[in-house]
């Protein structure tokens, strides 16, 4: 059957869409041989023979779905030539190789999935898929309803308006203010970025719901597998658009 390159290298669990389109561009990826750097690039995934980096691709059955608790102080990330702790040193006993979706940062602590199904991780990162993560954000201070109002309607970041935010005050005091946030874009730092732009430090961020799904009593550094109805709710989320 003929599939995109991009699509293979992300169903076999090498890394998403947007991770294999950077390494077909850097020559990492080879077709029957031949180094391929054209984006679109299709191959007939019975019969050819892809290569990243050197070693075989090949689509493997048994696709895993994982939902984290990840604590601060934690990179999402599998590796770190600086030697910090990863969420990989909180997956040790998994054995298939897990990439995770989308990013909370360093400080930032919450739900995480993670999966080896690069179509799927790719479609629930995609913007045009609206996926809803809900945060608790607290901040420095109180909280100013007007700058608050900004966020809602959406501001612009590197040049780049943020969709609008649902923002619900939940505890406001001088000296702090927690908040509930619903997004659905993901851009790096988005959410920190946001309320620095207004005048407010954050000071704790956590995800506590990922559109359909939530923690639960999924305590921090925890992880588990997704039932099947969360899998196919996830599935049927952006399937339908």
């Amino acid at each position: 059957m003929e599939i995109r390159l991009n699509k293979f290298i992300s169903q076999a669990g090498i890394a998403s869409r947007r991770e294999a389109d950077r390494m077909i561009t850097e020559g990492r990826v080879t077709v029957n041989g031949e180094v391929i750097q054209i984006l679109g690039f299709k191959i007939d995934d019975e019969k050819d023979r892809v290569e990243v980096n050197g070693r075989r691709v090949k689509i493997e059955e048994g696709l895993v779905y994982l939902m984290l608790n990840k604590p601060s102080g934690y990179l999402v990330s599998l590796k770190d030539p600086l030697r910090r702790p990863t969420i990989r040193d909180l997956l040790t006993s998994i054995k298939r190789r897990v990439f995770p979706v989308g990013r909370l940062d360093y400080n930032s602590e919450g739900l995480l999935l993670l999966t080896n199904d690069g179509e799927l991780a790719y479609r629930l990162t995609h913007p045009r898929f609206k996926i809803k993560k809900v945060y608790l954000v607290k901040v420095k201070g109180e909280s100013d309803s007007s700058k608050l109002s900004k966020l809602k309607k959406g501001i612009f970041l590197d040049g780049k308006k943020t969709a609008p935010a649902k923002i619900v005050p939940l505890e406001v005091s001088k000296k702090k203010t927690v908040l509930r946030v619903e997004i659905y874009e993901g851009r790096k730092r988005e959410i920190r970025r946001m309320f620095e732009a207004i005048g407010h430090m954050v000071v704790g961020l956590q995800r506590i719901k990922f559109d359909g799904l939530s923690l639960g009593n999924l305590k921090g550094g925890q992880w588990r597998y997704l039932t099947r109805k969360e899998i196919d709710i996830l599935k049927r989320k952006v399937s339908q658009k």
